[in-house]
């Protein structure tokens, strides 16, 4: 059964369907999608569209329609936990919906239907995520010549809690808002983006299995808008396309 492959960004996809063997182009729900194999795995690759109704409807029509056995999702995110700097990675645990509020019916952030707020990755898939994105990052000076910046330290990889929202999170004030109100709640979350909890709210209800991993494009704050344009020109296409061909050589 074919592997999703979820890009974020046009420039993560391209690259990959570039790589396909026997590519073929599907329309459906208004989406383009490729079949084809990556060195011999059979793959599904689709951009998620912006925001979480339109990652929803492209999760499923992955399951429904292509009948994928898992879903991986590559993409950038804000970084705002201690540590997570521009260029290190997040491999998701879990999920949390930064503006899912149904209080007072429900608490804080707490989806209704579920009685949690947060929605957990597959352990076994995301273990083969987090060794691809390892190596990935380990090889990126040799294999595609990105560094860090000078007096900086190393490119690192962190495991752990994302937020989604439909929202991009692109000042210092709001950034530390919304930390601050999670972590309150002990939500210790270290990035930001606007699509991955939706698409791990489907995989819960479909049972399938679902893992994520973002590149840290800016850190959530009043140099996001500049940061981010940057990054996805020289950085984020090409973890995407190294830590995708590592995993599935895994799978």
């Amino acid at each position: 059964m074919s592997t999703a492959i979820l890009s974020a960004l046009t420039e993560e996809q391209s690259s990959l369907v570039g790589r396909l063997a026997h590519p073929q182009r599907v329309t459906h729900a208004g989406r383009a999608f490729w079949r084809g194999e990556l060195d011999d795995r059979p793959v599904v690759l689709a951009l998620s569209g912006i925001g979480k109704v339109a990652a929803a409807t492209t999760a499923t029509a992955l399951i429904e329609h292509f009948g994928v056995a898992r879903i991986v999702f590559t993409g950038v995110a804000g970084g705002v936990g201690d540590g997570v700097n521009v260029g290190d990675v997040v491999v998701a645990q879990d999920y949390i919906q930064h503006d899912m509020d149904a209080s007072p019916l429900f608490p804080r952030w707490e989806l209704p239907g579920y009685a949690r707020s947060r929605l957990p990755c597959d352990p076994a898939l995301t273990a083969l995520l987090l060794e691809a994105a390892n190596a990935c990052v380990a090889g990126a000076s040799s294999q595609f010549g990105l560094k860090s910046a000078p007096g900086q330290r190393a490119h690192q990889v962190h495991h752990g809690l994302v937020a989604s929202g439909d929202r991009f999170v692109s000042t210092a004030t709001e950034s530390a808002q919304l930390r601050a109100a999670l972590q309150g709640a002990g939500h210790d979350v270290l990035a930001v983006e606007m699509e991955g909890a939706a698409v791990a709210q489907v995989c819960q209800d479909y049972g399938l299995p679902f893992a994520a991993v973002r590149t840290i494009s800016d850190r959530a704050d009043d140099t996001a808008h500049g940061d981010f344009a940057l990054f996805v020109q020289t950085v984020a296409s090409r973890y995407a396309e190294h830590m995708v061909l590592a995993l599935l050589q895994k799978l």
